[in-house]
């Protein structure tokens, strides 16, 4: 899979990189993600949602939780306690402030780390998820040991990830959308022009479906099995250890 980075000019690491363009958007994040998925990604937050409280975990671990959307969503599970881990802090702070207005500071942590060097110890954690995260991944392969390293045997793993249909017409339509549409929306809202390129350019070569199916595999998941939502523009992958 080709590396694609956020700023093509730049000698950074494409994690230096995902860092700096996050922590420059952060603002404007919350407002574009509901113009661009027309509000459909709280839907599909709510079935991740779902899918991790019927394994009724404690403790849950949100990773790239951005400004902690699914780590407060999460909260309508039973879990005593949930964690954010992101890389960019600017998102982070947007979270913390949101978390505090809804009274959910004692049940929610926001982390500052890197999700492929997690400072928690082996086996924590009964369930983790993943919201639009894991083509941010410097190397997915050791991001997905990682997690598994992390995750209690057992436990549930949930990535919620952009995919592509594979349908006409909506394949020709989400090609048309996201090649001349989305980077205009992004022109419009966001100080940072590479980003919302980066966001849509990333989303077209990251693995899905089958093949992500089976990369889960090779890092030692099981039970693995991916349910495409509205149409295939995004996927839900669940898996266990």
């Amino acid at each position: 899979m080709s590396k694609i980075k956020p700023y093509k000019n730049s000698d950074l690491g494409k994690k230096e990189q995902v860092t700096k363009m996050f922590d420059t958007i952060s603002e404007d994040y919350d407002g574009l993600n509901r113009v661009i998925s027309f509000g459909i990604d709280i839907k599909w937050r709510k079935k991740v949602v779902q899918i991790v409280k019927e394994t009724n975990p404690e403790t849950i671990l949100d990773i790239a939780t951005g400004t902690g959307d699914l780590a407060i969503a999460l909260s309508k599970t039973n879990a005593t306690k949930i964690i954010g881990l992101d890389i960019s802090n600017g998102m982070l702070e947007i979270g913390k402030e949101k978390i505090k207005k809804q009274g959910l500071d004692n049940k929610i942590d926001m982390v500052l780390g890197d999700s492929e060097n997690m400072p928690f110890e082996d086996n924590t954690f009964d369930a983790i998820t993943v919201g639009f995260g894991v083509r941010n991944f410097e190397t997915l392969e050791n991001g997905l040991k990682e997690i598994h390293r992390v995750l209690k045997p057992g436990g549930c793993f949930v990535i919620l990830e952009t995919s592509i249909p594979t349908k006409t017409p909506y394949k020709q339509g989400y090609n048309f959308y996201t090649k001349n549409i989305l980077p205009v929306i992004g022109r419009m809202f966001s100080k940072d022009k590479s980003a919302y390129k980066y966001l849509s350019d990333s989303a077209s070569v990251f693995p899905y479906g089958e093949v992500l199916n089976n990369i889960l595999r090779k890092s030692g998941f099981i039970s693995v099995k991916d349910l495409p939502q509205t149409f295939g523009v995004a996927t839900i992958y669940v898996s266990s250890k």
